[in-house]
């Protein structure tokens, strides 16, 4: 409300504090991209400020049958996010809300859909897949009233449902030693993508050390493979270290899809799986049953669903306390160990 006039702001409002047009206003609300990133900025601030909402926003909130839960999603075409979004889905399908997809491409992009969506989005409830959310950020969903699921992040003061990764590392560990593996490999993406998505390969490699050196070993540097996570670069990457002449016996990959990529090339090197190497994957995707992929599995369909629930818990009574869930991991053996 305006402090002076103990009115609801309008757009007229905005477009004087922010020294712009009306017009400019409503492109900015309508997310438009022939806005300057210094007057959107304006605009939004304005916005913020004024904590006004656009008239449309207001009736679509008083429509009964308006109902949106939107995703912001990093990688979307990525098999885990794939299943983690096929949850979500899954979860929405007996209610009356409709699914709506962001995918994110930096952190001005995150930044962008955080800082409007609770205001232009015309959502009801937000669900983020492995995206960073800072205090500002978080502050502004919670003012606006935007209920809000994270998924791999962890926060305090928004719901969560996470997994332990540093506690799958030492899992694989654990496990490929108590198979009699001594010489442990590690194949992963350790790329720091910034400072919008979550990249929880590097906790998976550090609990992969911790294992290891629990157990009196050690993992060579020469060892660590850094490949990005589609099987061509893999098959790259992984050649050299199974040429060595100690090579590894055993191979922890952080994702089933690079797993998939050293089965091949291994047996394309003529080694055998598992007798001359073993694999281990993490996620336990869709392809690893039929593939015969020993794999760390988590929950990927369970926390979409979970984030729903918990999210349409949160729609329904405000005042219920959040949640933060932390799902539990299993190894599933098969061909490859």
């Amino acid at each position: 409300m305006n402090a002076k006039t103990n009115r609801t702001p309008t757009i007229y409002d905005v477009a004087k504090a922010a020294g712009v047009s009306i017009s400019t206003v409503s492109r900015v609300i309508n997310a438009s991209t022939s806005v300057s990133d210094d007057t959107r900025e304006r605009v939004q601030g304005a916005i913020d400020r004024l904590a006004f909402v656009p008239k449309a926003e207001a009736r679509a909130r008083a429509m009964k049958d308006f109902a949106r839960i939107g995703v912001l999603t990093p990688f979307f075409t990525a098999p885990a996010f794939v299943q983690r979004l096929r949850g979500v889905a899954q979860g929405l399908l007996s209610t009356r809300y409709e699914l709506t997809i962001f995918t994110v491409e930096s952190l001005d992009h995150l930044n962008y859909y955080l800082a409007t969506l609770p205001i232009t989005g015309h959502l009801e409830g937000l669900i983020l897949l492995s995206l960073r959310v800072n205090d500002e950020s978080a502050k502004k969903l919670k003012d606006h009233d935007l209920e809000t699921v994270l998924i791999e992040f962890p926060r305090h003061d928004l719901n969560t449902v996470e997994i332990d990764d540093v506690a799958g590392g030492e899992m694989a560990a654990e496990y490929l030693i108590s198979k009699g593996h001594e010489r442990l490999a590690f194949l992963g993406d350790t790329t720091d993508l910034g400072a919008f998505a979550i990249l929880p390969i590097t906790l998976r490699l550090r609990g992969f050390k911790n294992g290891i050196e629990r157990a009196g070993l050690s993992l060579p540097d020469a060892f660590i493979c850094t490949s990005h996570c589609y099987v061509k670069d893999t098959d790259r990457q992984i050649e050299p270290v199974l040429m060595q002449p100690d090579r590894p016996t055993a191979i922890f990959c952080a994702t089933d899809l690079q797993a998939l990529g050293v089965v091949n090339k291994a047996r394309a090197l003529g080694l055998r799986v598992p007798e001359d190497l073993a694999v281990l994957g993490f996620d336990d995707l869709d392809f690893a049953d039929y593939v015969g992929l020993s794999t760390i599995r988590q929950p990927l369909d369970e926390s979409g669903r979970l984030a729903v629930e918990i999210l349409l818990s949160r729609i329904k009574d405000p005042d219920r306390p959040l949640r933060h869930v932390r799902l539990p991991l299993s190894i599933v053996e098969r061909q490859t160990t």
